[in-house]
């Protein structure tokens, strides 16, 4: 995946500060370089409507798809396993990549938070392969998207334009999944709440900068 295309889309999923908007001219440059057509069109798309929507209305559409539709989450490991057991045991893969490449994660964030693994695949290889394996994952999140009419679909978009095709038997389980939705709680598990990402996104001087995953 290009750097840029990772660092743009872990940029423009996170909560939109008053930085996003004041740097927007910053990333409508810096989407001339960000991957492939596809992602590059898909980017721009999404940045024309950014710029011709008021900052209050974005940030109202923001939670009101990620935070208010069990179906738009933005964590990668819950489109297959819900707020189950086998969630947690996901969560280490991702911990344990962060881990070997020599970062650490800011503890108020869940490791699965796709702008972290974004940011991460911006800055390793490693990122990249958590990605991939989530692939049919990210055409559910970006199926939910379209359907809710969500100009952050675009996004996502130029994510999956940027990573290898579902193969047919891959497109086979996402129509399944797509179905049933994600896996229901167990019962006497504690579901996983979303952590208070809100105050700890976008919110440095650079509109580029702030990655999460750090050394």
């Amino acid at each position: 995946m290009n750097t840029a295309t990772a660092k743009l889309a872990s940029v423009l999923l996170q909560y939109p500060t008053e930085a996003l908007f004041d740097g927007l001219p910053e990333l409508e440059r810096f989407a001339a370089t960000a991957g492939p057509k596809a992602a590059r069109e898909s980017f721009g798309t999404f940045l024309n409507w950014l710029g011709a929507t008021p900052a209050t209305d974005v940030a109202a559409h923001y939670v009101a798809t990620f935070d208010l539709r069990r179906r738009c989450a933005l964590y990668l490991t819950y489109y297959r396993y819900g707020d189950t057991r086998k969630r947690g045991m996901a969560m280490v893969v991702f911990k344990a990549a962060y881990r070997d490449a020599g970062f650490v994660v800011c503890d108020h964030d869940l490791p699965d938070f796709l702008p972290i693994v974004l940011d991460f695949a911006a800055l390793c290889p490693k990122g990249e392969r958590l990605l991939a394996n989530h692939r049919s994952d990210l055409e559910l999140l970006r199926r939910a998207l379209v359907k809710a009419e969500s100009p952050y679909a675009d996004v996502i978009a130029a994510v999956t334009a940027a990573l290898p095709k579902l193969g047919k038997r891959e497109l086979g389980r996402v129509q399944a999944a797509w179905k049933a939705g994600p896996p229901a709680e167990e019962v006497g598990f504690e579901p996983f709440a979303p952590p208070d990402y809100l105050s700890g996104y976008g919110t440095g001087s650079d509109a580029l900068g702030g990655a999460q995953c750090h050394r």
